[in-house]
């Protein structure tokens, strides 16, 4: 019944890690050609795999544990992908009906303890139902905002025998909603065409939506001229190269976005959730908008900001009917007003945010990363990350064009997240550049997944900017506690290229600058994975960076721009 109901579902991969208590599910697995199963070292690795894999294709992903520790350790993929809106289906075996709250053996509450970070979980006791309730989490993971779902099966319910309903058309309860209201769509035409100041600010949402939202997103932005800004998970919404486009923004944005933000008449949030890391001090977050709200997820509305024209829909459906409604009206933005706004924000680009020196023999971060954007760009590229430093260098000084290239943990912010969400991204798109660029404090967190990389021949490449820290911790130790380092660096770092080679994949060091871009090609022209060491300067902050507890227009810029904190109109405050 499982893997014909995955097979139904049009699944092709799974991950997983046998156990116990899901021995007749892998029996039948071994007994079929039709699906390929992916033997991870991990069972966080395997479902940050699936959301890799799922991130990258807009397919959902699935994952297969077994009980009690083999189900804990997903909770954190399954928290991950909660977060960030990913859609999986996590399979978990159970011990025996008959044997459920007597402590057995490898028996953990597995649907009690994932209940808070999944969109929905099942216990099945009945065989007969198993089919339905499948069909039932492909259908809940899938609509609606994306998300994790988990199907508990006790052991004895693998090896009975029941009937199989293959999936129907849905006749679900959980219908959401699409379409959102003309009213209020109307409302937002009406908005956009007075508005002196107007902003888009995009999100995950946008691509979660599929590849036609972004295009109707391009056309609209390209239509009327309006300034696009996106959150960490948006990117590739809107094309890097777009002129329109203003950067990311949030805590480690470019100036010129959370100016834009601070400073605009018109906020359109499409497919957003005003998380914390964009919005800073909520009393003093784009104070004289009107903020118009889009997202499926109808508990997303007034959540955090209080909006003024609020959507429930999903990205796509809204953002047709707010083209054909634009266009129905004459096409009007107030483009006198505009013409300013543009002039203001180039003020704000001029200042050049993302500036840095490099100069001696120790690398920069963001000179790796500027080599890395110039020498892979024109190949058919996905980018994961780690947490940390290293994650919002890659956000800043790489480009996407398109959605569904960029994987990284934005919400939970874990770290160990990249390095398998690579593996399920090369599994996706065999023939594609996939690179994992990472810090090695986050790398070491699911370094085993190596043995993965290697066994299935999956050419990831391991981009580690090594600067002997948590960068992001030691960063905040710095700017906010006195320059007291507590725990935030290590004496035990392996030998990268040794442990590469331990697991017989290639690896390389580089610490000079002038040997960096032979070194990258050497890591893109190799046809197996690769751990690339790039020893980096220690001691480098990310800028530009919102502190904790301020405003937009409070930013904390880098030595290399203007060192302090400056005001809208480049003024420096501190």
């Amino acid at each position: 019944m499982i893997v014909q109901a995955l097979i139904d579902q049009g699944v092709d991969t799974v991950f997983g890690y046998p156990g116990g208590a899901v021995l007749p599910i892998y029996d039948e697995i071994h007994q079929q050609n039709a699906i390929r199963h992916i033997l991870v070292r991990h069972e966080q690795g395997a479902v940050h795999a699936a959301e890799g894999y799922a991130r990258s294709t807009g397919k959902p992903g699935v994952v297969i544990v077994t009980s009690g520790p083999g189900a804990t350790n997903a909770v954190t993929g399954l928290t991950d992908a909660l977060m960030d809106s990913i859609p999986i289906i996590v399979l978990t075996g159970q011990v025996p009906t008959f044997m459920i709250g007597s402590d057995a053996f490898q028996e953990a509450d597995t649907v009690g303890i994932t209940r808070p970070c999944t969109k929905h979980n099942w216990l099945v006791k009945e065989t007969d139902a198993l089919s339905g309730v499948l069909h039932e989490a492909f259908h809940v993971a899938t609509q609606g905002r994306p998300g994790p779902v988990l199907v508990d099966i006790p052991k004895d319910v693998q090896f009975a025998t029941g009937t199989y309903n293959a999936p129907k058309p849905s006749v679900s309860h959980y219908q959401p909603k699409v379409k959102g209201d003309m009213e209020e769509i109307t409302e937002l035409v009406a908005a956009m065409e007075k508005a002196k100041k107007p902003i888009f600010y995009t999100g995950g949402g946008v691509i979660n939506s599929g590849p036609a939202a972004s295009q109707l997103l391009r056309e609209l932005v390209k239509a009327t001229g309006f300034p696009i800004t996106s959150t960490l998970m948006g990117l590739g919404c809107y094309p890097a190269s777009g002129e329109n486009w203003l950067g990311m923004l949030g805590m480690h944005g470019l100036y010129q976005a959370n100016m834009a933000m601070h400073d605009c008449d018109l906020m359109i949030n499409i497919g957003a959730r005003f998380d914390d890391r964009i919005t800073g001090r909520i009393d003093a977050f784009s104070p004289k908008s009107t903020k118009a709200h889009i997202d499926i997820d109808p508990s997303s509305i007034n959540k955090v900001i209080k909006t003024d024209i609020p959507i429930v829909g999903d990205v796509g459906h809204v953002l047709e009917d707010i083209l054909k409604v634009w266009k129905s009206r004459g096409r009007k933005t107030n483009s006198e007003a505009l013409a300013k706004w543009w002039a203001q924000i180039e003020k704000w680009k001029a200042i050049d945010c993302l500036k840095f020196k490099q100069t001696g023999k120790t690398i920069k971060p963001q000179h790796a990363l500027v080599r890395l954007e110039e020498l892979t760009k024109q190949h058919d590229r996905y980018i994961c990350t780690e947490v940390g430093q290293h994650q919002m260098w890659a956000a800043q000084y790489l480009g996407f064009e398109d959605p569904n290239r960029w994987m990284t943990s934005g919400g939970l912010g874990t770290m160990g997240y990249g390095f398998p969400a690579s593996i399920g991204v090369q599994m996706a798109h065999p023939d594609a550049l996939v690179i994992n660029v990472a810090g090695e404090a986050s790398w070491l967190m699911n370094m085993q997944e190596m043995g993965t990389a290697v066994q299935y021949r999956l050419p990831v490449k391991q981009f580690i900017l090594n600067n002997e820290r948590l960068g992001m911790v030691r960063q905040w130790q710095e700017l906010l506690h006195g320059e007291r380092y507590s725990q935030s660096w290590s004496e035990a770092l392996p030998d990268f290229v040794k442990l590469a080679e331990a697991f017989r994949a290639k690896g390389i060091i580089c610490s000079d600058p002038a040997d960096l871009d032979d070194a990258i090609m050497e890591m893109i022209n190799h046809d197996g994975p690769v751990i690339f060491d790039c020893l980096v300067e220690k001691h480098e902050n990310c800028f530009p960076m919102i502190p904790s507890g301020k405003a937009h227009n409070e930013m904390l810029l880098g030595e290399a721009q203007t060192q302090g904190v400056i005001d809208s109109k480049g003024s420096v405050l501190v």
